[in-house]
Formats: C-alpha cells, structure tokens, sequence
C-alpha cells in the first residue's frame, strides 16, 4: 500500500483549489497544470495528478472533452457551475485561514 505523508496529504487540498483555480479561468490539461503546479513547488507525475482531475470530474466540478491539438488528442478541462460556485465558498474560507495562520507577522 502507498503511504502518503502528513505533508502531502495536507497539500492534496491546496492542490485540488489551484487546479479548480486555473479551471475556472481558463480551459486546463494534464501537461499544463502539472508544469504549474512545478511552478509552486508541487511535484506531481501524471500517475498522481490525473485520479485527482477525475475526481474533481467525477464530483461534478470539472467537465472534459477531447480536443484535437497539434495533432493529438488532448482532455481539456473546465469549471462547471458548481465548480465556480465551490471555489468561491473555498476562497473565502481560505482568506479567513490564512489570516489567522499570518496574524501578527
């Protein structure tokens, strides 16, 4: 069995709201987040980063379909309503968390 540290377990959140996150602004794909995640520090193989976009699909957050790009075929993925609607109820509890976890410094 795979054992997942305190860490990144704590980190599968913040992962799934910065997906939902570029989801909602604009048309994502595996590829894609993968290397914006890297940009933040998160390392994430395909292994790891595609059960978790279809699980944000499969909660009705995400909506894919197959788009032909340079001649591949390609899963793009967008925000549903729900999703837009989950981000913004996240936002604000992340903006009261991060106040409490920065006050006074």
């Amino acid at each position: 069995m795979n054992r997942v540290s305190a860490q990144q377990y704590l980190y599968s959140g913040l992962i799934r709201l910065h997906i939902l996150h570029h989801a909602c602004k604009e048309p994502i794909f595996g590829l894609g987040m993968i290397e914006e995640l890297a940009r933040h520090g998160y390392r994430l193989s395909p292994g790891t980063l595609y059960p978790i976009m279809h699980g944000l699909e499969a909660k009705g957050l995400l909506r894919s379909q197959r788009v032909r790009a340079g001649g591949k075929i390609r899963r793009v993925y967008t925000a549903t309503a729900p999703g837009k609607r989950a981000l913004e109820a996240a936002r604000e509890r992340v903006h009261e968390l991060f106040g409490e976890m920065f006050e006074g410094e």
